[in-house]
């Protein structure tokens, strides 16, 4: 029975086809051949189910789908008792959540389809979360109890108040879950009625919710009396009068966090804030997120550049499992610790290991790759550099490499070219210099200072300490 419990059926919705095949994962099944309803299907269905109490693990409907929309997946141990939320059956299940603390940067990193949006709903407020029982669903009552001796447990509680009607009687809740993290973060929901703004993660989609011109709208928006400075902060004061719509991607990622920024509330969440942005809007991006913390305030960043994540974090939650399938939340640990495990793969607390690795090239004799990192997550950025290094090296070939994420271009490079110049005016290319002179330059050239308690920092040390922790990898 208990390793039952740890084993999960997931069926794709987007691959599963009744009506075009023969339903050879029921006619293949031989929990099915035995009398028992494991597989059930028929051309009508919408959707294969598949009983995970019943499987036996057999792994023979996965090979006989047509379609690849199976598969049968054994969880680590003890995860079952950790389920957070489920969407239905057969379907992504989320196992833990992270834990926000009041007046510091909870960063979260992993995988795409890994549940971070998942999770960064939920601690919104915007996700009830069902604890893996979709059928009957607890109520809100049930759920603090189920994170009781959690941090969390404040910050729901203070969500809540702005959820329940008629709530009961909550000072004896809160006595219940007494002496927990999770516990301060739900009272607070529950209690103080907090207000949760997101950045969402695809800011091409913007347009179609949001009209006006990105003037009108920040006006709109701007409940702190900041939009002036902020429009210099995040260079939009050169698209201040156009339309929304006419926006590139880069400028639709600044005026989405502008829009966040500019606003009052208790709860702030930016959701892969660096796409489309260069290496000096990033770290102007940064500031400005960072910028929003106060002693009572929540700040959540998702964020696959990994030298961003450092700079803009005091703590760190990774996330590992399988796409669209699970997903699990580690514990929290401190920036450089975090990041350490999740460039190795290796989580020391649960002993387990977590990522694959593999890339094939065509044969070439120079190799020019624009943006390696672009439309990747953190997690295949390094597998993706890892590879990159090792086949420029092994077959003795020459790469020119274009790239934004500055801890991906420090592991990559050997040597540095370093442009300068004003965007979409003119430009300088420098002569080739070394590492660690190419990467002081371009950060010289910046005008930013980093905290020293964090990863990236302009001197000697960062490019050595990049270098020593792939080559650890490596």
């Amino acid at each position: 029975m208990a390793e039952r419990l740890t084993r999960i059926a997931i069926v794709s919705e987007d691959k599963c086809k009744p009506k075009k095949c023969r339903q050879e994962c029921k006619k293949s099944c031989p929990v099915v051949k035995t009398g028992k309803l494991c597989i059930e299907v028929t051309p009508a269905s919408k959707l294969a189910f598949i009983s995970e109490e019943l499987c036996i693990g057999c792994g023979i409907c996965v090979k006989k789908c047509p379609f690849d929309a199976i598969e049968i997946i054994n969880l680590p141990k003890d995860l079952e008792k950790d389920t957070t939320h489920r969407y239905g059956p057969n379907t992504f299940k989320l196992h833990r959540l992270p834990v926000p603390r009041p007046g510091q940067v909870l960063g979260l990193v992993g995988t795409n389809g890994i549940g971070k949006s998942t999770a960064l709903k939920v601690l919104a407020g915007k996700l009830k979360p069902n604890l893996g029982r979709f059928k009957n669903p607890p109520d809100w009552q049930e759920i603090l109890t189920y994170f009781r001796g959690s941090e969390l447990q404040n910050y729901f509680t203070r969500i809540l108040e702005d959820n329940l009607k008629n709530p009961p009687d909550w000072q004896e809740i809160l006595t219940y879950f007494r002496g927990s993290e999770l516990q301060n973060y739900f009272t607070r929901i529950l209690e103080d009625n907090l207000k949760a703004i997101i950045k969402p993660q695809y800011v091409d989609h913007i347009p179609k919710a949001v009209q006006g011109n990105v003037g009108q709208v920040l006006d709109q928006k701007d409940e702190r009396g900041v939009k002036a400075e902020l429009c210099v902060d995040l260079e939009l004061n050169q698209v201040i009068d156009r339309n929304v719509g006419d926006l590139s991607g880069g400028e639709l990622q600044r005026f989405a966090i502008a829009v966040v920024a500019v606003q009052n509330a208790e709860i702030f969440m930016f959701d892969e804030p660096s796409s489309y942005l260069d290496v000096k809007q990033r770290l102007k991006a940064a500031q400005v997120v960072r910028s929003l913390l106060r002693p009572n305030s929540y700040v959540i960043v998702v964020e696959h550049d990994l030298s961003v994540l450092d700079y803009l974090s005091d703590f760190i939650c990774c996330l590992y499992g399988k796409p669209a399938a699970y997903g699990v939340v580690t514990l929290p640990f401190s920036v450089r610790e975090g990041i350490n495990i999740f460039l190795a793969g290796f989580v020391p607390p649960e002993n387990l290991r977590f990522r694959d690795e593999s890339l094939t090239f065509k044969p070439a004799d120079i190799y020019l790759i624009d943006e390696p990192s672009a439309y990747l997550d953190s997690e295949q950025r390094i597998v993706a550099s890892k590879v990159i290094k090792r086949f420029i090296l092994h077959a003795k070939k020459t790469a020119f490499i274009v790239e934004h994420d500055f801890i991906m271009a420090t592991y990559l490079a050997d040597k540095v070219i370093v442009y300068e110049g004003r965007p979409s005016i003119d430009c300088t290319a420098n002569a080739p210099q070394s590492l660690v002179s190419g990467m002081n330059k371009f950060l010289s050239n910046l005008l930013v200072e980093l905290p020293a308690h964090n990863l990236p920092r302009p001197s000697m040390s960062y490019a050595l300490l990049i270098q020593k922790i792939f080559k650890n990898l490596y």
